[in-house]
């Protein structure tokens, strides 16, 4: 059997990058299989750009204010993630809601990362959601997207225990750890092969 080339990953940002640091940081590794064709924020002045050209990544800001509503906007989007070849779709704190423009472009192929153990508390402000809602776990979800508010099948997730001194800052950041360690590895399985969608089931192979 030939050899798997590398995936051709974009990634979609809208702040510091944390999590596209992390990917890169497997990618040099050679933990996983691929390369990162272009990185595209709605925000000029998103530092992930900067993390993207330092690494000599194309970095594109694509800002709303242009576009009439948010499917002409993700129309834009797929057009240039299809002039870069991408395979994979990769949300790092890309704050928008996607549209069916996109979903439909890139179905099964578009991943996010959510800092709750979905189902539970999606949308804005999940870990004050935990805390106010007093879980004793909360966590992290990697998911494909779908056309709902992180409601697409879940590939994987880590828990968190909570404590009682937790504020929303201290909970956030011992999650954003956990997101750090799997997102990088659904995106390996993903480029491995060994990601099945199955329904609302994700079978990953051994």
């Amino acid at each position: 059997m030939a050899e798997r080339g590398p995936v051709r990953l974009a990634v979609l940002v809208s702040g510091n990058g944390t999590n596209l640091q992390a990917i890169m940081d497997h990618i040099a590794s050679g933990e996983i299989n691929a390369t990162i064709v272009c990185v595209v924020s709605n925000r000029q002045d998103a530092f992930a750009l900067e993390r993207a050209e330092k690494h000599g990544i194309p970095a594109i800001a694509l800002e709303s204010g242009a576009y009439a509503n948010r499917r002409e906007y993700d129309a834009a989007l797929v057009e240039i993630l299809r002039n870069h070849g991408a395979q994979l779709v990769v949300l790092a704190g890309f704050m928008r809601i996607l549209t069916d423009v996109m979903v439909t472009a890139y179905p099964h192929a578009i991943m996010n990362i959510h800092p709750a153990l979905l189902p539970a508390f999606p949308g804005l402000h999940a870990q004050k959601q935990a805390l106010d809602h007093g879980v004793r776990f909360a966590g992290c979800t990697v998911h494909f997207v779908d056309c709902g508010t992180d409601t697409g099948p879940i590939i994987l997730q880590a828990v968190v225990p909570v404590r009682e001194d937790d504020t929303e800052e201290s909970l956030s950041a011992r999650i954003q750890h956990e997101e750090h360690r799997i997102y990088p590895e659904a995106v390996r399985l993903f480029c491995a092969g060994k990601i099945c969608v199955d329904g609302r089931r994700v079978r990953l192979s051994p």
